[in-house]
C-alpha cells in the first residue's frame, strides 16, 4: 500500500453498464483535483487505503473485477440512500 494520496473515479449507469467502470484515477496532485471535483459535484466520497490500490492498478474504461462487486454494490446503495433515493420495496426500520 502506498502512502501517496490516490483517487479513483468509478461510473455505474445500471441501464448501460455490465459493472462499474474505471472513469478517472490519478496519484498526488492530480487525486486532489479529481477529489475536489468529485466534492463540488456531490460525488460520494470513500477513503478506503486498500480499495484505492486495487482500483488504482486498473486501466481508465476497465470494469471492476467480480472480487469487487460487493463492496462496490455497498457503495453504490449507500450513496442512493445519502440522496434520498431507495427500492420501493424498502421500508426502514423506525
Amino acid at each position: 500500500m502506498s502512502d501517496q494520496r490516490k483517487a479513483v473515479g468509478l461510473k455505474y449507469a445500471p441501464n448501460e453498464d455490465n459493472s462499474p467502470t474505471v472513469i478517472a484515477k490519478g496519484f498526488g496532485e492530480l487525486a486532489e483535483e479529481i477529489i475536489a471535483l468529485a466534492k463540488e459535484n456531490n460525488v460520494l466520497i470513500h477513503e478506503d487505503p486498500y480499495l484505492s490500490d486495487l482500483l488504482a492498478r486498473m486501466d481508465l474504461g476497465q470494469e471492476i473485477p467480480e472480487s469487487l462487486y460487493h463492496v462496490i454494490a455497498e457503495l453504490i446503495a449507500f450513496s442512493y440512500v445519502l440522496q434520498g433515493k431507495f427500492p420501493d420495496s424498502w421500508v426502514p426500520k423506525i
